[in-house]
Parts: structure tokens; sequence; C-alpha cells
């Protein structure tokens, strides 16, 4: 009787245990890996700048995604302290392309496992228990995102300041959807502006 009752005691714990690893989690946002690149003599031409925002050569202008991008990085420029005007009458040209890319990375069991067995009475009745759960989840889907940006002088065309901003975010996840999406990562590029060149930094 008394082994009838561990098992059972085992059983109910196991059962608790179980319900525990498969109650839903609430997945945080990716962090946010940027770069920027620059030196002290572009970061001062840039100071006070009156900048305007295209898309980068080779993309669709006329993409409505790749609006919502443009206005996510024209609204951290000013923010971050510049100025905007004609296309004429700019100093520099902020252009701006963007890289997404879903992939499906597989989960790996996760090293769970409970047993239990027991064998009590005359009769040899028995009591037994196996579970075996797959933490990782099973095959996700990724939704990797590139945003770069390079602002130019726009009468020579040189580059006066580039930066990147890269994320890989849960397909299922409402960050990964570009109205979510461009502005988070414009402004996590444009934090702390110019930043430190060639420094990767994470910002969640």
């Amino acid at each position: 009787m008394n082994n009838r009752i561990a098992d059972m005691k085992c059983l109910a714990a196991a059962v608790a245990l179980l319900s525990l690893t498969t109650s839903p989690v609430v997945a945080k946002p990716a962090e946010i890996e940027v770069t920027a690149f620059h030196t002290p003599q572009t970061v001062a031409r840039l100071s006070g700048a009156a900048v305007i925002v295209e898309s980068a050569p080779g993309t669709d202008p006329a993409s409505l995604e790749q609006a919502v991008w443009r206005d996510a990085v024209a609204r951290e420029l000013l923010a971050a302290g510049f100025g905007t005007a004609t296309p004429g009458a700019a100093n520099a040209i902020a252009q701006v392309e963007v890289d997404r890319e879903t992939v499906r990375r597989e989960g790996a069991r996760g090293p769970f496992s409970v047993g239990v067995g027991g064998s009590t009475g005359s009769y040899g009745g028995g009591v037994g228990l196996g579970l075996g759960l797959n933490l990782g989840g099973g095959p996700k889907e990724l939704v990797l995102t590139r945003l770069s940006v390079r602002i130019r002088d726009r009468i020579t065309g040189e580059a006066l300041w580039e930066g990147r901003a890269e994320s890989r975010e849960n397909a299922k996840a409402k960050e990964a959807a570009p109205a979510l999406a461009a502005p988070r990562m414009a402004r996590a590029l444009f934090a702390g502006f110019p930043g430190k060149s060639g420094a990767t930094i994470k910002v969640k």
C-alpha cells in the first residue's frame, strides 16, 4: 500500500511538471545588433545638416513596404537633430535598404523525461508512468531583417555615415511585422547617433 501511495504521488508530481513545461511562454522581442561606421571628419560635416530620405539604388521606391521603412528612418533622423529640406536644397541624402528573409530552424529535442514504475500487492498489481517531452518546440520560422542606411553628401556622393541594424525575430511574433519592426529597428540604429565607429552593440 505504501508503495502504491508513493507511486501515485510521483504520478501527480509528473503531471504537475508536465503542465508547467507545456504552458505557453510569451516570447520577448529579439535583440537588435547595431553597427555604425564613420570618421570624426565626416560626422562634423553632418552637424545640423538637412537630410532627405530615399530608397537605396536597386530597391523599388514605389513599394509600400519600403515607404514604411523610409518613414521610420526619417522620424529618427529628425529626433537625432537633422533638418529637412527639398531635394535640391538638402545637404545630404540618407539611402535606405532593407533585406528580409524567412528561414526555418529545426528545434532540438529537450533532455526531459519522467519515469515512474512500481509493483505492489500479492497479485502483482502495478502502476507505471513514462513521459517524454520535446522542449525544442519543433521547427521554428525566423524572420531575419537587416536595415542599412548610408548618408551621403548630396553634391559629391561621398559616404559620411553608414549603419546597419540586424534582428532575428520569431515569425509568429508581432514584432516581425514591418509596421512594428521598422520603427523599432530605426530607433535602435540611431540611438546614441553617431555611435562608436566599427563597434557592434545590442539593443533590446
